[in-house]
């Protein structure tokens, strides 16, 4: 236990550079898809893709996932459902976020090769769930409580804010 402090402070550090990642790649996305007529433009962005989902994004993940692992090897009792039912929810939240950062690298792969039929307004929408999954764990986290009602709350916040993005905007009238 004498680590352990360093290894939780790693976790939120890496946690944090994760964060990075999946709060920017889809704002890359929306970029790329927007101006896709830009060629020289989408080339940069391209590389920009690549770069902070391989060279930040996914070591950052793994190394959350380690020093996670770590953590709970040093500290079983985190396993007890009886006394941390909010730790399955923060590994409930956490295994969605990993699919999430899978499925980002399936978008840029299609953004690579041009074969991406996605729009900038639902990557705008798409870029919303991971604020979402931050705030469910955090909340997990420090309140150290699974609180259905914030649970619900939040995640009915998201689809209104998901909604409100990819709802069609009304055509002015003269």
């Amino acid at each position: 236990m004498e680590y352990y402090t360093w290894i939780l402070t790693f976790h939120i550090v890496a946690f944090m550079s994760w964060m990075t990642m999946l709060f920017y790649l889809p704002r890359l996305f929306v970029y790329h898809v927007e101006n896709i007529e830009k060629k020289d433009f989408v080339e940069v962005v391209k590389i920009q893709e690549y770069k902070i989902y391989k060279y930040i994004g996914m070591p950052a993940m793994w190394a959350t996932i380690a020093s996670g692992i770590t953590m709970i090897i040093l500290n079983p009792i985190l396993l007890d459902f009886s006394i941390n039912s909010w730790f399955y929810a923060k590994l409930t939240a956490l295994a969605i976020l990993i699919h999430y950062s899978f499925s980002l690298e399936k978008y840029r792969k299609q953004l690579e090769n041009d074969s991406c039929k996605k729009s900038g307004k639902f990557f705008r929408m798409y870029n919303e769930f991971p604020t979402m999954l931050a705030i469910l764990i955090v909340g997990y986290v420090i309140t150290k409580t699974f609180s259905p009602l914030f649970t619900i709350l939040i995640v009915l916040l998201f689809t209104f804010i998901s909604y409100m993005i990819m709802k069609p905007k009304k055509a002015k009238t003269n």
